[in-house]
């Protein structure tokens, strides 16, 4: 580990291209965080977007095929390649957490925390390319799309909007869905990526509560009111709308409660209604 500090580790993670480089050395990164080899940030100049390999050529999110479980293999991979796509982003997503934003005042609690998240997503993806190796596959082999990046782009001005968009819109809907993929694959009889989306979904519970904690820390900070302060800026910043059903328990579990959530659920259903 050359870096001095965590932020110029996390440069140097959002700076390579490898996919499973990058996964590798967010790693040794949070490794070396932990052994208390590495500073707390310094202002350091971060890439607008992460280094990312010559594939999976990126789509936008409508022109993705909707994917299928089913016995056969085909569905199966889609769908494993589309979460390891995802848990790629999620790297990216927790490292630049980690260092765009060293003037925002955040203790050393805050880059424990998203250290942690940082290095549990590495580890999903690998777990998942893994996985789609010993299918046949491999990361990267069909395309995938750039919606996740895009969020980030939009709140890289903010901390508190990348917290409300970021962990509490995005990693919120994998509660809400994961459950029911764990179930049709083991239904199929894929245990083996059953097992891996449970690891997966036990851990997200954990990355929304991170998002959760800072996004109060932030709202306290500001003297701002958290239920109201996140409705505006979802509704500001989030262009997809917060789609129930929701995993009520699940959220709950990560302190995230209804009162946030549950009155934009409700207009992303009457706006359904209404495009009728």
């Amino acid at each position: 580990m050359t870096s001095s500090d965590i932020g110029e580790a996390a440069r140097t993670v959002l700076s390579t291209a490898d996919a499973r480089g990058k996964a590798a050395a967010g790693r040794a990164v949070a490794t070396a965080w932990r052994d208390g080899g590495l500073a707390m940030p310094s202002r350091v100049t971060l890439p607008d977007r992460p280094a990312r390999p010559a594939e999976p050529p990126l789509l936008s999110p409508h022109a993705m095929r909707k994917r299928k479980i089913t016995a056969a293999p085909a569905g199966r991979i889609a769908l494993l390649h589309a979460i390891a796509h995802i848990e790629l982003n999620a790297v990216d997503l927790a490292w630049d957490a980690v260092a765009r934003f060293p003037d925002a005042g955040f203790p050393r609690a805050y880059v424990d925390d998203w250290v942690r998240v940082a290095d549990e997503e590495s580890k999903h993806f690998l777990l998942l390319a893994d996985r789609l190796e010993a299918m046949g596959s491999r990361y990267g082999a069909m395309p995938a799309h750039d919606g996740l990046w895009q969020a980030a782009e939009q709140t890289m001005d903010d901390p508190l909007a990348r917290h409300a968009v970021v962990p509490l819109v995005l990693e919120a809907r994998g509660l809400d869905v994961t459950p029911a993929m764990v179930a049709k694959l083991r239904s199929v009889g894929d245990d083996a990526s059953a097992d891996i989306f449970q690891i997966i979904y036990d851990d997200e519970i954990g990355h929304v509560a991170v998002g959760k904690r800072w996004f109060d820390y932030l709202c306290i900070q500001r003297g701002l009111e958290p239920v109201s302060t996140w409705q505006e800026i979802v509704r500001a910043r989030f262009r997809g709308g917060v789609k129930p059903p929701f995993n009520v328990p699940a959220r709950e579990a990560a302190g995230f409660s209804s009162a946030f959530y549950g009155p934009l659920g409700e207009e992303y259903e009457a706006a359904r209604r209404d495009k009728r």
